[in-house]
């Protein structure tokens, strides 16, 4: 299948994140899909991650115990054996989204979601569904998928935090610019938009929240209360 034609990409502060482990869970699940879909921004944390190993080769190193070597090897032995069990597992259980339906013809979910669980698709609105993303150890990530009709939208709102949202399928426009398979975008408290979904096609995203979205409309900011958007 021919790799989408990708326009909007994570930020470098971001991606530096991401390549020094600090994301929050859920933000970190979502770049990590943008990243299975964008070679450009996979090469990117390649080289971020290149760089940081070069300053610590540089800082002055600091006196070791004389048993420190004996301990790395032992974590080493240790993190083999508990990598393949893990892989034995993973081989003998099919990996999987169980987020029915079907995607359309073209589109997969990323891999980045295999260990992940997601609910059926619910009912949010007319042409709209949502589903539920857990993510395995970490009960408080805000992670969820939105499936959303041709010319349907999300109401007018703002964010009291952080949201990224990823394409998987299908594209929208929210009045900035448009967003098409293997898009990634990240609004705060500064972005007020509408996603709009353009004629043709559906658009599946997934989509991290951290904090709230605050829509104008108080039925909207109900709704989106009780499906923890």
């Amino acid at each position: 299948m021919r790799p989408p034609d990708i326009h909007h990409h994570p930020a470098d502060e971001l991606l530096l994140s991401l390549a020094a482990g600090t994301l929050p869970t859920g933000i970190r699940l979502v770049t990590e899909i943008h990243l299975e879909l964008c070679a450009a921004c996979r090469e990117r944390v390649a080289m971020l991650r290149a760089v940081g190993g070069a300053l610590i080769e540089e800082e002055s190193a600091a006196p070791m115990r004389d048993d420190a070597l004996a301990q790395a090897f032992a974590r080493i032995d240790a993190m083999d054996t508990i990598e393949a069990a893990a892989g034995a597992q993973a081989a003998a259980v099919p990996r999987k989204v169980p987020a029915p339906p079907p995607l359309p013809t073209g589109a997969v979910w990323p891999r980045a979601l295999a260990d992940c669980s997601a609910t059926r698709w619910r009912w949010i609105g007319p042409g709209m569904r949502w589903s539920k993303v857990s993510v395995p150890g970490a009960p408080q990530a805000n992670v969820f998928l939105l499936r959303i009709g041709p010319g349907k939208y999300l109401p007018p709102h703002t964010h009291r935090g952080t949201e990224l949202t990823q394409v998987i399928y299908g594209r929208f426009h929210d009045g900035r610019a448009l967003f098409g398979p293997g898009d990634f975008d990240l609004a705060d408290g500064e972005v007020h938009h509408q996603p709009v979904v353009q004629e043709g096609s559906e658009c599946i995203c997934v989509a991290a929240v951290d904090g709230r979205l605050h829509f104008d409309g108080f039925i909207a900011r109900w709704f989106g209360s009780l499906v923890g958007m």
